[in-house]
């Protein structure tokens, strides 16, 4: 049986609240795709992802479906991962504002815009668990998780904390991080690190979904 293990491990009760959560992932790159296979592997119901690149060459070191070279993420991932939803939709302000997040236990932020991060977490923290930076890093052992207030040695946490302050904004949500320091100037990459960031954030949506009554 296809889900046989994740069954005894989560139990039918469990295993009953996977199969019907729902759970929307923005961004299906290096952290999203691991997120998604995770997810799909588990037994999670309802996965929606949303991402509008195509692959490119340079993909290839950190991206599920990344072979397709040329071809939309969302479509070539919808191919591997049969019976989820898809979106192929940039994500900008515009976007956040009009799309209906209401019928989503969790969000997956996966995603590489600041401005959009501070804005989904303003208005979906509920719900939300970020990914922060996992570009230049190449030790998985470093990565934590907590709430972005309890963040610590990732820019991009300190610029999201920042702006969050200036608007007081002071709601908790959890994030993904890694305060290992930046072994390189440009956006070098390392799949041990970004797909684990993704199968964090996945082990942190079971671990959520399981407790919700």
């Amino acid at each position: 049986m296809r889900y046989e293990r994740c069954r005894m491990l989560f139990g039918e009760e469990g295993f009953a609240k996977l199969q019907a959560a729902s759970v929307i992932i923005l961004g299906v790159g290096g952290v999203g795709s691991y997120a998604l296979d995770c997810l799909y592997r588990s037994g999670v119901g309802h996965i929606t992802i949303l991402d509008h690149d195509r692959y490119d060459i340079t993909n290839q070191n950190r991206q599920i479906g990344s072979e397709a070279i040329g071809a939309s993420k969302t479509a070539t991932l919808q191919h591997l991962y049969p019976g989820i939803e898809v979106i192929e939709q940039q994500m900008d302000l515009a976007w956040l504002e009009g799309f209906d997040f209401s019928p989503y236990d969790l969000i997956i932020d996966a995603a590489d815009t600041t401005r959009i991060k501070i804005e989904l977490a303003k208005r979906e923290y509920r719900k939300l668990l970020m990914s922060l930076g996992s570009a230049k890093r190449y030790d998985s052992s470093q990565i934590e998780v907590a709430s972005i207030w309890k963040s610590h040695g990732d820019a991009l946490g300190r610029k999201i904390r920042n702006e969050l302050k200036k608007a007081r904004f002071d709601r908790n949500f959890t994030v993904v991080f890694s305060p290992e320091q930046a072994r390189c100037k440009e956006k070098g990459s390392f799949v041990g690190v970004t797909g684990t960031f993704g199968l964090t954030l996945c082990s942190e949506a079971i671990k959520r979904l399981l407790a919700a009554d």
